[in-house]
């Protein structure tokens, strides 16, 4: 009788986005070759972003490819850092993401020079002297390493693996990432984004994989129902009508466009006529700029693209975001950061949070320890800039705006299998989330599930 051959030994070892919501990374390794899936900062409370300084788990030069799923920064920010520590292969992704990734990794590294700088003018840093993760030059420079992939076509990606990346949703250009490499295939979802989002295509199925990594960042919630749209005008309107001014904080890439769209389409209906609508963010101006470059990627037409982009006044010069911060005229402020760790957000939010008539609205996950976070968790104070703000304004949530999947729509897209994964990661979500949607997985679909710690190794 002939045998089969024996497969080659395979493993995965999650080194990042663990038992946390951020920092995705995802190390497979077969033969001696290594493919890490996504390359994410982590971010959040200080005992996780600390992980951004220790060691990579593996020599950076060891690695053979690196697959991105997406732009955002906790699934990509790490990459010219672990490039300046001696990563010498390509960065693998769709063309969108390479796009976006131009425009917030130079993005990142401007920041955190200025971080550092500031760190060290005010000696307020544990490290003498504070230092960048990577500089706007290094991230700059990292872009060169970035490969296209396009969506739905096998790639071969060298030592016998095959890569195919599929829409995910969640933001233009995310992908779901299938891997086959030793008789052996091994998917991740990325992040997964909604059904019938008005921008986006919806998540496609895979229908077949050995192994699944699965986010599971609403894995214990169910977003809102009911008509977005109608939530947020109720709101502005409200807000205005006192004589308020509505400020968002907003991730630049993904939900600002979504919000100057459900705005637009308000404004066409013949809603919130006199009120005007400024997005304060560059970031989320490139990225709005980005999304009229690919076309075929999303469902808005260029027609409807330009109306948008008329309808916006964009505010890029620092002066002008200032003058924002002292005009008392009703109005709707989309600034980034979209969970207000950083950037002008916290300028507006000092100068209109403590006015009963304004409201801050809150429009996407908000990971433990941010100041969103403790603003949805209703707060009285928040610090900024050194000193306690009171919180006086309207706060509201609209999780219904969200680009992650709910617990019913991952279910959903888990339904697309053809038959079960040998065994199911569930990654990118904090334990309770995790845990509650592998109780639902193995409850209703009655797979094998798994839900990792930080650096576990699982042999596949």
């Amino acid at each position: 009788m002939k045998r089969s051959p024996a497969l080659t030994e395979m493993s995965l070892t999650c080194m990042g986005a663990a038992g946390t919501v951020t920092g995705s990374r995802h190390l497979i390794e077969a033969d001696g070759r290594r493919i890490l899936l996504d390359c994410g900062m982590f971010q959040g409370r200080r005992d996780v972003r600390t992980r951004n300084w220790d060691p990579f788990p593996v020599a950076p030069r060891s690695i053979d490819n690196v697959v991105l799923s997406h732009a955002h920064m906790d699934h990509s920010g790490y990459v010219p850092r672990l490039i300046r520590d001696g990563y010498a292969g390509e960065i693998l992704c769709s063309p969108p993401t390479i796009d976006l990734c131009g425009i917030l990794l130079p993005d990142s590294g401007y920041l955190q020079e200025r971080d550092a700088e500031y760190a060290n003018r005010k000696k307020f840093s544990r490290h003498e002297p504070a230092l960048p993760l990577y500089t706007e030059d290094e991230a700059e420079a990292s872009m060169e390493s970035f490969r296209a992939v396009e969506f739905g076509v096998e790639t071969d990606i060298g030592h016998g693996a095959q890569l195919k990346l599929r829409r995910a949703g969640h933001i233009l250009g995310a992908a779901t990432v299938t891997l086959k490499w030793h008789d052996r295939t091994i998917a991740f979802s990325g992040d997964l984004g909604r059904y019938d989002d008005p921008i986006l295509f919806d998540p496609e199925p895979i229908g077949h994989a050995d192994y699944l990594l699965l986010e599971s960042t609403y894995g214990n919630r169910l977003h809102q129902q009911g008509d977005a749209s109608e939530v947020l005008a109720e709101i502005v309107e409200r807000t205005t009508a006192r004589g308020g001014t509505v400020v968002i904080p907003s991730f630049a890439v993904g939900r600002a466009q979504l919000l100057t769209y459900y705005l637009w389409k308000l404004k066409k209906a013949g809603r919130l006529r006199a009120v005007p609508v400024y997005l304060d963010s560059p970031m989320a101006i490139n990225a709005s700029a980005i999304l009229r470059h690919h076309f075929g990627d999303h469902r808005i037409s260029p027609e409807d693209a330009q109306e948008i982009g008329d309808m916006v006044n964009y505010v890029r010069d620092t002066e002008d975001s200032k003058a924002l911060t002292v005009d008392k005229m009703p109005k709707v402020i989309i600034s980034a950061s979209g969970m207000a760790t950083g950037g002008r957000i916290l300028h507006h939010l000092k100068s209109y949070a403590p006015d009963p008539r304004n409201t801050i609205v809150i429009s996407g996950f908000q990971a433990p320890g941010t100041p969103g976070a403790t603003l949805v968790a209703g707060t009285d104070e928040l610090r900024i800039h050194g000193r306690n703000v009171p919180i006086q304004a309207e706060v509201e949530e609209i999780s219904m705006l969200s680009a992650h999947a709910d617990s019913n729509e991952l279910m959903r897209w888990l339904r697309g299998f053809k038959k079960p994964p040998r065994k199911t990661f569930l990654v990118h979500g904090e334990p309770a989330s995790s845990r509650a949607l592998r109780e639902r997985i193995e409850r209703e679909l009655g797979w094998s599930c798994e839900t990792p710690g930080h650096l576990d190794r699982f042999m596949l």
